[in-house]
């Protein structure tokens, strides 16, 4: 059976600057983790935070590396917290990332199963280089879309997070931002990220037990690799959120294989709706 079955929930936050990360390297109690001379990385005794540096190559290697370091197949929440550009949001306030455009490539990226939370949600572009235009209703980062692309490899989509707090916008330009005023900006919200955390370890401890069971179950009548099972384990996580926890209408019995079971079980994810 593989380890993901009897494994906790690890937390993983990932920030592009270090002075976003620095009040919640206090608040949490992390300690650097020595010996890690690629990113700057701190940890807790469930949770890894990285310092990746800035655009999306820096990002999307530091999640790559800290996940595959980290993770050893246990069932990971993952969530990048960090500063965002806004036409008229004030600054300082905390935001959601409801959607993902990439400006470059244009591809998008739908966050599936949004926190139960009073936040405001938005669109949000990453961009290559800061932005001083901005549409209205529309978050820019210079991150996220190389941070969800690289997180779910990792891990369910319904786990991973973006959440941003507002350091420039039509009335502050982004080139008035500095290390010290975005330290302030984000340490204003460490209760909030806090609960945040909380609802989606929660997530993901539900998650774990209904596929424990479900697992369990199937296996007993077909036969999966370690592979088939961790690939099992991901899609009906997925399937009891979509569902909300819906009766899975397929019969292992009834069918031949492992992979024709996934392969059914895939099909029927894909017609779910997305919960946003």
């Amino acid at each position: 059976m593989s380890l993901l079955l009897n494994a906790p929930v690890k937390t993983f936050l990932f920030f592009a600057l270090a002075c976003e990360a620095k009040p919640y390297v206090a608040h949490f109690g992390f300690k650097k983790s020595i010996g890690q001379t690629v990113f700057e990385i701190y940890q807790t005794h469930n949770m890894i935070l990285t310092i990746t540096g800035v655009g999306k190559s820096a990002m999307a290697a530091g999640v790559a590396y800290s996940l595959a370091l980290f993770k050893n197949e246990q069932v990971a929440v993952i969530i990048n917290v960090g500063i965002a550009g806004h036409k008229t949001a004030a600054l300082g306030q905390l935001w959601i990332a409801e959607k993902i455009t990439d400006a470059d490539s244009a591809k998008r990226y739908y966050p599936q199963c949004l926190p139960k939370t009073t936040l405001a949600s938005a669109p949000l572009v990453t961009v290559s280089q800061p932005q001083t235009v901005y549409a209205p209703d529309t978050l820019y980062d210079m991150e996220a879309s190389a941070f969800y692309e690289t997180a779910t490899r990792f891990t369910s989509s319904e786990l991973v997070l973006i959440a941003k707090v507002i350091s420039d916008n039509q009335q502050s330009a982004v080139h008035n931002i500095n290390a010290k005023q975005v330290s302030a900006l984000l340490s204003q919200h460490l209760a909030a990220i806090a609960a945040l955390l909380e609802q989606f370890n929660s997530r993901a401890q539900a998650l774990t037990t209904r596929s424990i069971e479900a697992v369990e179950q199937i296996s007993n009548a077909l036969h999966f690799t370690v592979s088939e099972k961790n690939q099992l384990i991901k899609l009906l996580s997925r399937w009891h959120v979509l569902s909300s926890n819906a009766p899975l209408p397929l019969s292992a019995a009834a069918l031949k294989s492992a992979r024709m079971f996934l392969d059914e079980l895939s099909a029927l994810i894909l017609q779910l709706p997305v919960a946003l």
